[in-house]
């Protein structure tokens, strides 16, 4: 059975990789992020305070587990953060993969990087594995440069670019363009939406499956992975009204130029999932299956707050 190390394990791609593993018996999982862990369920795995910006913290966890595959999910995703704080963005999405991956090549574990469409400036999505970068945003600059020193590593190496990743976690603590768009729509409020940026919106759960199968197949080398739905922004928001019944005047179209967002978006990317469906098996849900989940999830952790009330 292969042990399977997760950073950021409190994250939502961290938090369903954790589900996911815990149900499957296929794998030891252990759960690591900074503070105490945020997963509903305490067994089953264990859970590490680590730090990916402490080289000598990581060098001691990995070398006490010596996982088979690391899956590093710790990352600064906030575009416009990254604008306004490069240095923090740096140490974080680039200094904490060199670190893991000092250690990675040491013990001779896999390393699954999540990477992200950020890294084209969107004039010809949708994009295979091939095409060619260029950041707009320094979040975009950041994950690439992160991207080339995982190139150069001499451990077993995966990179997973992946898209506009939403679903929920237990607490309801992260929040996403599918939830975001949801609640504010729920109470009423107006949405000044882009109509000019093109995605392909990716569910938590098939991000989760598709680290997996990459950690299974021993898989190399760089993957594209997202929804099969390409969309725009306010196509998205209107689909999440649609599919909740809510109220879709009170969306405003806008362009992007006019929200004046501290870091440029690319206008189109997408993915073309080939690659990702012939070697991994990769099969992502549609869209409106993916927030058929996300309902039934609602409901779920719904139902757990008010059991949790009336005891």
């Amino acid at each position: 059975m292969k042990t399977i190390l997760v950073t950021g394990s409190n994250g939502l791609l961290g938090q369903k990789l954790t589900e996911n593993i815990r149900s499957s018996n296929k794998y030891h999982l252990i759960a690591t992020s900074k503070g105490a862990n945020r997963f509903p369920e305490a067994t089953g795995y264990n859970y590490i305070e680590m730090d990916v910006l402490d080289p000598q913290s990581i060098h001691a966890v990995l070398e006490k587990y010596r996982p088979d595959a690391v899956i590093h999910t710790a990352a600064m995703t906030n575009v416009d953060t990254c604008e306004a704080q490069p240095e923090e963005a740096y140490q974080l999405n680039v200094e904490s993969v060199k670190s893991l991956l000092r250690a990675c090549e040491q013990f001779n574990i896999q390393f699954i990087h999540l990477s992200t469409d950020f890294i084209f400036d969107g004039a010809d999505g949708p994009y295979d594995e091939t095409a060619s970068p260029n950041p707009l945003s320094y979040y975009g600059e950041t994950k690439l440069a992160a991207e080339k020193v995982v190139q150069q590593a001499t451990c077993p190496w995966v990179i997973i670019r992946t898209i506009l990743v939403y679903g929920i976690v237990a607490d309801l603590s992260r929040s996403n363009i599918v939830l975001w768009a949801k609640g504010a729509l729920e109470k009423g409020q107006p949405l000044n939406v882009v109509n000019d940026q093109w995605r392909m919106p990716t569910l938590a759960e098939d991000l989760a499956e598709a680290c997996l199968l990459a950690a299974e197949r021993e898989a190399h080398g760089v993957y594209h992975v997202s929804g099969s739905d390409m969309m725009s922004v306010v196509e998205l928001v209107r689909r999440v009204a649609a599919y909740w019944k809510l109220d879709a005047s009170l969306i405003n179209e806008v362009t992007s130029a006019s929200l004046n967002q501290t870091a440029p978006r690319p206008m189109r990317t997408g993915f073309i999932l080939d690659k990702s469906r012939k070697d991994l098996g990769y099969a992502p849900h549609g869209f409106e299956e993916g927030l058929a989940l996300v309902d039934q999830q609602l409901h779920l952790h719904g139902q757990h707050k008010n059991e949790n009330k009336l005891t």
